[in-house]
């Protein structure tokens, strides 16, 4: 028989938990992580980096399709290429790298005389660990919704994937999942993924939108389904999943204005393999547990311009934040991010784009046809850049900027997509206005325009 060994806890004695210091503590190794922990190292914080995967990249290392890089470095690269040039420029520094490390929590902040000071709470196959750091950046990006969250009627049998469940299958896996594709959703990733199936020789019966327009970027519904010849159906859903051990056919239905399913348009399509490409949910159970405040429109932080949270020293960037479709503007937000956690890591609270005015507390909500609004709050009286995306397509709208019901701001007429994420300058001009009308609150509205 095994002879054990008596533990330090069978003794009753209670090892204490390993400890270690930073300035800046990042949540996640992908592109928003390392992009602010670089930014972070740059201003002279100490940082360190935590990943739950073995590698740094996060989900760039299965995106090996080409379009990543066009604005940041001026050349398009594939998702692998894109992130080992962060993966280099983040080895090349003493940025500290705690990988295949889960974080199981992240308290509020205990408070010291200038800032308060956070704990990071891991679990590694070493262990334990607990990292302190007067800022944290929170990166974890998102995940796929399921089936379940969508509700699909029908057996369960095998068969049903998440389009980025399939994409790792067959880039990083080696790995076939099915002969015969049905693709619901239009976002980015199904349309890419339908291009990609075909390329492996996975028929592709086409792809199923429930709204009247394509969900993903134009290149991409051109570039994956147009030039393989690969129909795409809007105003269509699966109605019901058929199959016993393995998906045999789904049901598609056509669907009425109210996004309802139209009796006696039901069809069956025979496949063996159900990709759903039905959104992103925002990474954001440890936001939660240490007490900051989500925003039901982007199930992501309510965040300020310097991207700080409503818990002091906390920041949030990329895709836990807000859902993006270019990698590129993740990188460029998330460095924004970094720098502000270094700032307020080494100044003790100190504001990053301007020195908080007190008397500046504006919350920002949208109106009209815009879906959200970010920042969802201003505290200085400085140029902040606001990003939006619409509810719907419009060939002809602006935006504007009312506060009291007085408008302070108006855009140029021009279309606006739900599939592109917007952005334009707010001008410490505009806020002051509101201030000065003893507004609490900025409204961006994007309203249509009837064409002369």
């Amino acid at each position: 028989m095994a002879e054990f060994k008596s533990s330090a806890i069978d003794c009753g004695v209670v090892e204490a938990v390993q400890t270690r210091a930073f300035d800046v503590v990042v949540v996640g190794g992908g592109p928003a992580g390392m992009a602010a922990a670089l930014a972070a190292h740059k201003a002279d914080a100490r940082v360190a980096i935590l990943e739950r995967e073995q590698h740094l990249g996060g989900i760039l290392r299965q995106c090996i399709h080409p379009g990543f890089g066009l604005s940041h470095f001026k050349q398009e690269l594939t998702g692998p290429e894109y992130a080992q040039r962060f993966i280099d420029q983040v080895q090349a520094t003493d940025i500290a790298l705690f990988l295949n490390s889960m974080v199981i929590g992240i308290d509020s902040g205990e408070p010291t005389e200038d800032a308060a000071l956070h704990t990071v709470t891991l679990m590694s196959p070493a262990g334990m660990l607990q990292l302190t750091g007067r800022a944290v950046v929170l990166a974890m990006g998102c995940r796929e919704r399921t089936r379940s969250e969508i509700k699909i009627p029908g057996s369960r049998p095998a068969g049903v994937f998440t389009a980025g469940l399939a994409q790792r299958y067959i880039n990083i896996e080696n790995l076939k999942p099915g002969s015969r594709a049905v693709i619901l959703g239009s976002g980015d990733i199904g349309l890419i993924m339908a291009r990609r199936c075909t390329l492996e020789g996975i028929s592709v019966e086409g792809v199923y939108e429930l709204m009247p327009y394509a969900n993903g970027l134009r290149r991409n519904v051109k570039n994956c389904l147009d030039d393989f010849g690969i129909p795409l159906h809007l105003s269509t859903t699966v109605t019901r999943v058929i199959g016993h051990d393995r998906v045999e056919a789904v049901e598609v239905s056509q669907v009425d204005e109210h996004l309802a399913p139209i009796p006696g348009t039901e069809r069956i399509v025979p496949c063996d393999t159900l990709l759903l490409s039905v959104g992103l949910i925002p990474e954001n159970e440890l936001s939660v547990a240490a007490g900051v405040e989500l925003d039901p429109r982007t199930r992501g932080a309510v965040v300020d311009q310097s991207l700080q949270t409503g818990v002091p020293g906390i920041f949030a960037c990329g895709n836990v934040l807000h859902v993006h479709d270019l990698a590129d503007n993740v990188t460029t937000e998330s460095e924004r991010a970094g720098a502000a956690a270094a700032a307020y890591a080494l100044g003790g609270g100190a504001e990053t784009d301007a020195v908080a005015d007190t008397g500046c507390e504006l919350t920002v909500s949208p109106a009209g046809n815009a879906g959200y609004a970010l920042p969802g709050r201003i505290t200085a009286v400085a140029l902040t850049k606001l990003n939006f995306r619409v509810r719907r397509p419009v060939d002809a709208a602006r935006v504007k900027i009312l506060a009291d019901g007085e408008e302070l701001f108006a855009g140029k007429v021009r279309a606006f997509k739900p599939s592109v994420m917007e952005s334009f300058p707010l001008s410490a001009k505009v806020i002051q206005r509101a201030l000065d009308l003893g507004a609490s609150e900025i409204v961006l509205s994007v309203d249509p325009v009837e064409e002369a």
